[in-house]
């Protein structure tokens, strides 16, 4: 009988032993990705009132960073851990009465300070590391004009 009892924690002990190598590498297997929004942009009126961006003069764009980390990629050099994107919204957060119709919506947003303007709804690939992120959002009404008052766009940022 003890030598049963012997061999059995034998197995348990190894068993237990794995089990604690184990936790280690499904944690290393995910990995992490976070945003920090930064400033707000703002978005102007082109001379015809029929466009609202941020690209237009007077118009700021808006800023997040983006810091991917995953050990996997790192070990294994990987150059795709994860991907961004910053798709247009659907309409506007808040618009004046009749603002929001016939409105079109188009992002782009920039990564690590390059001029190259990446269509918001295409993911792009990322590096681990830390990525400043410039976000542009147009609005374009296909017939008339905006009408007076306070509008507001959001660009939801993902890293997937």
């Amino acid at each position: 009988m003890a030598r049963e009892r012997r061999r059995n924690s034998s197995v348990l002990l190894a068993m237990a032993t794995l089990a604690g190598f184990c936790l280690p590498a499904q944690t290393a297997i995910i990995g992490t990705c976070t945003i920090m929004v930064g400033a707000s942009g703002t978005m102007t009126p082109n001379p015809a009132i029929s466009v609202l961006g941020s690209k237009q003069a007077g118009g700021s764009s808006a800023s997040a960073t983006v810091v991917a980390s995953s050990l996997l990629c790192s070990l294994l050099n990987l150059l795709d851990c994860y991907s961004v994107s910053a798709p247009a919204p659907a309409a506007f957060s808040s618009a004046p009465s009749g603002g929001g119709t016939n409105v079109t919506f188009a992002s782009v947003f920039r990564l690590d300070g390059s001029g190259v303007d990446n269509n918001g709804s295409v993911p792009q690939r990322i590096v681990n590391g830390t990525h400043p992120m410039q976000v542009d959002l147009t609005a374009t009404k296909s017939s008339g004009i905006f009408p007076a008052g306070n509008y507001q766009g959001t660009v939801t940022v993902r890293c997937e």
